[in-house]
């Protein structure tokens, strides 16, 4: 079980990176683009942590906090070899087409931010690290996020 002054939850599914801000060079517009799903995924990190601090009776702080995301990808099936293992020449760890570790982190930080129970704003977030990795054989791809106030 985690400490009281820390929470961990998982989000399923593959994790999303924040897209890079786009500009609608006709309106002048900045817009971040959302195809990817990455709305969906910080709705459901928000909801999930929200869940978390307010059966943790955590209440909004200023103070500062740590952060750890571990994003943990499903191999892609051309990795795979008829064994179930995967290939030799397959890539060790998820490249770039899984997103850099910012743009990861990024996501995560806003919904927790939206989500209002945790920090008033991610300013305060003073420790932080990002870990991408492919899942082993038979484990799920999800976000796993640990949040701690220090």
């Amino acid at each position: 079980m985690d400490a009281p002054d820390e929470i961990t939850v998982e989000i399923p599914g593959d994790p999303i990176p924040q897209p890079r801000l786009r500009f609608n060079f006709h309106s002048g517009q900045a817009y971040t683009p959302t195809k990817n799903g990455i709305a969906f995924l910080k709705q459901a990190i928000a909801i999930r942590v929200g869940l978390e601090a307010k059966r943790r009776r955590w209440a909004t702080t200023k103070g500062p906090h740590g952060i750890h995301v571990e994003a943990v990808f499903a191999r892609p099936k051309s990795h795979i070899g008829r064994d179930g293992e995967p290939k030799p020449a397959a890539a060790a760890f998820p490249g770039k087409n899984c997103g850099d570790n910012d743009n990861i982190e990024k996501g995560v930080w806003d919904a927790v931010t939206a989500c209002g129970a945790v920090w008033a704003d991610d300013s305060q977030i003073v420790e932080n690290s990002c870990r991408k990795r492919y899942a082993a054989r038979g484990e799920p791809a999800r976000t796993i996020i640990q949040i701690r106030r220090l």
